[in-house]
């Protein structure tokens, strides 16, 4: 299937495919219907030149997958995820609004300025559902106002996870999907490819800045000269371009929009608490919900919210216009290839090294780590010997030694989570793992099940090489990767030590 065929009227597996919504660089997107549940949805079908690829495949079906496990009301519900006919499709909630881009243009259009409350209240609507996607080793990477949404239900909805982390591991260089994105992108994600966090962070910042004074804090003729301002240019001060902003706002903006990410909000809940305190410093009542769509989004019924789903406002479903810059992707690998491509097009510019202008980030010391887990380590067995002396004897020692292991486990998780290295998971799980089969012959005294039971070893052993090697080293996020991994291990772990705990106590009162 090419970008121009159309799917109205078809069937891609059990959805029914009605008019379609918009088109971007990456995909194209339907209203579909699924007649068991009786319910509309959002079909989004990747460009099939994409899925031609294997590794293009291969990160479909792991992201999709990670994408639908998002649950937020902040961000879009991803349905569905399947291939039909050769058509990779994702099947999204359709929402009614607009976009966070519709409405800033109505606004330009009235010469007015959106309420300082509404802006506070769309950015902490984003920041929760960014908190809950950053915590489950997710990031968004594409985010600008086409992205967000404005719903009927009067909350902004985060759009085109799925797009930005599937589309964002591949090679493809899609026309127009740089252009659409470059004017929110931070420093490092557009010079390097590199984005965390604090990336997503900066280019909300971007958001609040066009919020604010109504345009993004750079622009150009070219992409290279965008990207370029971002790196070099001192920020445009907001308030010089519109006196009435409150000077807490402001701050904001300049700590968001740091060019080094050390200088930037570390986390999304730190960003929405600053939130709260400027608009109290300055006096801003923030609404409970966001308004609806502004009076003239149509001309025919001025009251009537308009149907979308990331792109433009559409005063008719079954006669749209496509627009690409609201369903575009950023491809991030190679980032680097169109950028030479568009520097060999354009005159050399003078006085500019771009070489220089992102610092290389410093290789985390697993010293901090190491202190953490083992220091663990040393007070669990302060603790234990303590215990043990007072209740006179060392029969926590004799049954509970096990522990020893899963406390090892633990620093190997902390050391995962600090090194951003996926690879730790092999000697964390097979810690945790021995550590729980020890456990059962510790506490029984069953050693002679061995025998029998030592098949449990090596399923434990292939077991954790295969499901680390097939997912570390396919993954295009392996810091994301590793945090996830090290927090999950530190829950079982922690979890594990705990029942170790109770067990050891209950067999050595009761015997």
């Amino acid at each position: 299937m090419s970008m121009r065929s159309s799917l109205t009227g078809q069937n891609l597996g059990k959805y029914r495919v009605l008019e379609p919504l918009g088109s971007g660089g990456m995909a194209r997107v339907y209203r579909g219907y699924h007649p068991q549940l009786d319910r509309f949805v959002a079909i989004k079908v990747l460009r099939s030149d994409l899925v031609e690829d294997e590794l293009f495949l291969t990160r479909f079906r792991r992201e999709a997958q990670a994408v639908a496990s998002l649950r937020h009301p902040n961000i879009i519900q991803v349905f569905d995820f399947d291939v039909a006919d050769d058509i990779y499709f994702m099947v999204m909630e359709l929402l009614d609004g607009d976009t966070l881009h519709t409405r800033l243009n109505d606004y330009r259009v009235r010469d007015e300025q959106m309420p300082w409350g509404e802006m506070v209240r769309i950015l902490l609507d984003v920041l929760d559902g960014l908190n809950y996607a950053h915590q489950e080793g997710m990031i968004h990477r594409d985010i600008k106002p086409a992205n967000i949404l404005l719903t009927r239900r009067g909350q902004a909805v985060l759009a085109d996870f799925g797009i930005a982390q599937i589309v964002g591991g591949t090679r493809h260089t899609v026309s127009g999907a740089l252009l659409g994105t470059l004017n929110y992108m931070a420093p490092e994600q557009g010079l390097k490819g590199v984005s965390d966090v604090r990336s997503d962070l900066y280019s909300l910042g971007v958001v609040l800045y066009e919020m604010l004074t109504r345009r993004p804090p750079f622009d150009a003729d070219t992409p290279l000269a965008i990207l370029l301002k971002h790196v070099n240019d001192p920020l445009p001060l907001p308030s010089e371009l519109n006196p009435e902003i409150p000077a807490p706002l402001e701050r904001i903006v300049l700590k968001a929009l740091a060019k080094e990410p050390d200088g930037r909000f570390q986390s999304a809940p730190q960003m929405a608490e600053a939130l709260k305190t400027a608009a109290a410093e300055a006096h801003i009542a923030l609404p409970s919900r966001i308004s609806l769509p502004l009076s003239f989004s149509t001309s025919d019924d001025p009251s009537d919210s308009v149907a979308v789903f990331s792109g433009t406002a559409r005063q008719k479903l079954a006669n749209v216009a496509f627009a690409a810059e609201d369903t575009a992707a950023t491809s991030q690998q190679s980032v680097t290839a169109a950028l030479a491509a568009l520097k060999a097009q354009e005159p050399p510019v003078e006085s500019v090294r771009v070489e220089t202008a992102v610092a290389e980030p410093k290789k985390p010391s697993a010293w901090p780590a190491l202190f953490r887990g083992f220091g663990l380590l040393i007070l669990v067995n302060a603790a234990v010997v303590m215990f043990s002396g007072a209740a006179g004897a060392g029969w926590f020692f004799r049954t509970g030694w096990p522990i020893e292991l899963m406390l090892v486990a633990v620093a190997f998780a902390q050391l995962m989570i600090h090194l951003g290295s996926p690879w730790l998971m092999i000697p964390g799980g097979l810690l945790l793992g021995e550590s729980v089969l020890l456990s059962y012959y510790a506490l029984s005294g069953r050693w002679n099940d061995w025998v029998f039971l030592w098949p449990l070893q090596v399923f434990l052993v292939f077991g954790v090489l295969w499901f680390s090697i097939t997912r570390a080293a396919v993954s295009g996020e392996p810091a994301a990767l590793a945090d996830s991994w090290g927090r999950t291990l530190l829950r079982l772990a922690y979890g594990a030590m705990g029942l170790l705990v109770v067990l050891v106590v209950l067999v050595n009162f009761l015997s």
